[in-house]
């Protein structure tokens, strides 16, 4: 048996469309803020799952993959354009041949730093409204067509 598909209202769709521009409009403005230090999207990604891994020796190239949502090939290759760019390095593990770690550059990490100061600027700015959104998107009761937990 299907599950009932609740009913929302005129408000509550405005309120995901504007949830949703609003997250595309950060996107947007992420790739623009990116692009405008010199470096790609996908590149500010990868120097952000680099610098933001909790192993000191950097993450390996699987471990990467899987915080930016990439095959491991896809991975590789954006790493390389990265090395090539100057903005991550590859370092041989200590205790194994077969692995190897990306660690950010001087120049990788200073990018990111500028990016970084101005994304928590821009989620400053946008948090708010967002949160005013989402937390009108809530079901004020759990009577509107939801199951239970653990049903």
């Amino acid at each position: 048996m299907a599950e009932a598909t609740p009913d929302l209202s005129d408000g509550e769709y405005r309120r995901l469309l504007e949830f949703r521009t609003g997250l595309r409009r950060f996107l947007q403005w992420s790739e623009e803020a990116a692009s405008a230090i010199g470096v790609t999207p996908a590149q500010h990604q990868l120097l952000l799952a680099v610098r933001g891994h909790d192993d000191r020796r950097g993450p390996t190239i699987g471990e990467l993959a899987g915080h930016l949502l990439l095959r491991h090939h896809s991975t590789v290759e954006l790493v390389d354009r990265a090395v090539t760019a100057g903005l991550v390095e590859r370092v041989p593990d200590a205790g194994d041949a077969r692995v190897v770690h990306v660690r950010i550059t001087p120049d990788g990490a200073s990018r990111l730093s500028e990016l970084s100061a101005a994304h928590l600027q821009e989620l400053d700015r946008l948090v708010p409204r967002m949160a005013q959104l989402w937390e009108g998107l809530q079901p004020a009761a759990p009577t509107r067509n939801s199951r239970p937990e653990g049903g």
